[in-house]
């Protein structure tokens, strides 16, 4: 009897969870379709009330029109560019800092791995102005080292790679110690394959945070052929007029990169977060 109902309550546990993630993967996918919907609408219909769920007129021009529209050729490979070597960037600096102060014994490590967290503390818009006069200093301005610069370096990434290190025994690396291995190729031939998920998560939460990036590139870079595709979409939203169903398809398009490279990185992105928190 005692497993019958055991048995029983089990399924039902089952049902509520498939029934709850069911529920909340709608309410995920909810915004996207309603965006691809809108995207395929004529300009009229989408000021309509009640509004539609599906177009009266499916209309493919709208994506043909956001080309006309803006250089969005040319701003979609300024952001994969610059998400490319904002990504490229963390991953070497992250992770050759946060091998040291997991790693490597030195005077104050604790101290200055505490000032370098204390980044995480102040706001990111408190940044913009002395990064800006940098940028000027330099001569950067309206250019793509200018938006990627100040974002090859992350106190995040660092700390999420140490937890990473942390974890390794160290044994591995007294082993390769006495088969004659340096410092640096320890570091690269031993330590690095063994921090794959954590890289793979970095460079993910890196992508779409260069990708997605919107008031730097706006502040920095005037000239629409040097924006991302996240500032040239903002151009097309007009003070009294705005085409929602062309700007949808810009958005749309201008998503797929970063969904390819979630669905290409989701396990290792998965595994990585999940073991971040973990010490050996």
């Amino acid at each position: 009897m005692s497993e019958a109902i055991s048995a029983r309550t089990s399924r039902i546990g089952s049902v509520v969870t498939h029934a709850v993630l069911t529920v909340g993967a709608v309410l995920m996918i909810g915004p996207f379709l309603w965006q691809v919907l809108t995207a395929l609408k004529s300009e009229s219909e989408v000021t309509n009330v009640p509004p539609t769920f599906l177009p009266l007129e499916w209309v493919w021009d709208n994506f043909a029109e956001v080309f006309t529209s803006l250089p969005f050729g040319q701003q979609l490979v300024n952001s994969i560019i610059v998400a490319a070597a904002c990504t490229i960037g963390q991953l070497a600096f992250c992770a050759l800092g946060a091998y040291a102060f997991a790693r490597l014994e030195f005077p104050g490590r604790g101290l200055l791995f505490a000032l370098f967290l204390s980044v995480l503390m102040i706001p990111k818009q408190l940044l913009i102005l002395p990064q800006y006069q940098i940028m000027s200093w330099l001569g950067l301005l309206n250019t793509l080292p200018a938006l990627i610069l100040p974002g090859v370096f992350s106190a995040f990434g660092t700390f999420l790679l140490r937890q990473f290190f942390m974890t390794i025994p160290k044994d591995l690396e007294e082993a390769a110690v006495l088969d004659g291995a340096g410092r640096f190729r320890i570091f690269y031939s031993v330590m690095l394959p063994l921090v794959k998920p954590a890289l793979a998560a970095l460079a993910v939460i890196t992508m779409m945070h260069a990708w997605n990036d919107l008031l730097w590139p706006l502040v920095v870079n005037t000239d629409p052929a040097t924006m991302p595709i996240s500032a040239g979409l903002t151009s097309m939203q007009g003070q009294f007029r705005t085409n929602y169903p062309v700007l949808m398809a810009g958005s749309f398009m201008a998503s797929i990169p970063m969904i390819v490279a979630y669905l290409a990185l989701q396990r290792q992105f998965v595994q990585g977060i999940a073991l971040s928190g973990v010490k050996g």
